[in-house]
């Protein structure tokens, strides 16, 4: 139900998102005896909600690279059983080996699928399983005493009850964007340099501009798909060649524009964008 997973990336390995970057830096050691004594909490958890492929998951996983603590994934199959009463023991077994493993960070991706069936219809379908389980992770979020970090990632936040992204549970809910014209630079320059090239000798501006409406995911995919086309004909990976693969892709801006804006209009009131506040401008200036 608990998978341990590597933590050999830190946030150093995403591009922009300064204002979740600069959050996370304020709350690193918050669980060590100086923070405690100065009257500080350790911090609870946070929701990060956003367009796909934009790096949620890999936040998740940097923020215990960075904080130098062990990441635990919560997997959320594991836990439902069919004997009455089974779940409901395991989702406790859940919280004791994570507070055993306490300062630690609990990840629990598409937080929406471990609650999709707690609504108030739920009794009918899951004999109320699913509430159950619900009351069971609000009562822990409230009431923990050990330090461990939750890190909650969500594609769709209009299937998460309301109860669960109020405050005292969560710290901080963030909006992660498409990435804008710095953020795919850095993105590219990250990928790059992943790949053994030197950044340098790329055209990023260029291929900034050619990745307009490019989630981070799409550009990784962009970069792998030129060094396949490269390395097939034995040729050098070049911008043209990069530019080639961004021309044959067509992002998820394109095939599902309307769900992302309907996700941008419900954030703008209830989230903290993820970005620093140029990237917002500049995406506001791009949608006027």
């Amino acid at each position: 139900m608990l998978e341990f997973v590597d933590t050999s990336e830190n946030m150093a390995a995403i591009g922009g998102l300064e204002n979740l970057k600069n959050w996370l830096a304020q709350r690193r050691g918050a669980w060590d005896d100086a923070a405690r004594n100065f009257g500080l909490d350790p911090a609870r958890g946070v929701i990060i909600l956003g367009v796909q492929g934009c790096g949620k998951s890999l936040c998740a996983r940097a923020v215990a690279g960075e904080w130098k603590l062990p990441l635990v994934k919560f997997d959320t199959a594991a836990v439902f059983d069919k004997y009455i009463g089974e779940t409901e023991k395991r989702i406790q077994q859940v919280f004791r080996v994570a507070e055993g493993l306490a300062p630690c960070v609990l990840w629990i991706d598409e937080l929406e699928k471990v609650f999709a069936g707690s609504g108030p219809d739920s009794a009918s379908v899951d004999a109320g399983v699913s509430s159950r389980i619900l009351a069971s992770f609000l009562s822990w979020m409230q009431d923990r005493k050990a330090p461990v970090f939750v890190a909650a990632t969500c594609n769709n936040v209009t299937a998460l009850p309301p109860e669960l992204i109020r405050k005292g549970r969560f710290d901080e809910l963030f909006f992660v964007d498409l990435p804008n014209q710095a953020e795919r630079q850095q993105i590219f320059s990250i990928q790059l340099a992943k790949r053994k090239r030197n950044p340098a000798e790329f055209d990023l501006n260029q291929l900034a501009s050619a990745a307009q409406g490019f989630s981070g995911a799409e550009i990784d995919a962009a970069v792998q798909s030129a060094l396949y086309a490269v390395f097939a004909n034995q040729q050098s990976l070049t911008t043209d060649a990069l530019m080639a693969a961004l021309a044959h892709t067509v992002p998820l801006s394109t095939t599902r524009a309307e769900e992302i804006q309907s996700l941008r209009i419900w954030a703008k009131q209830r989230a903290v964008p993820a970005s620093g506040a140029l990237a917002i401008a500049e995406r506001a200036s791009n949608l006027a």
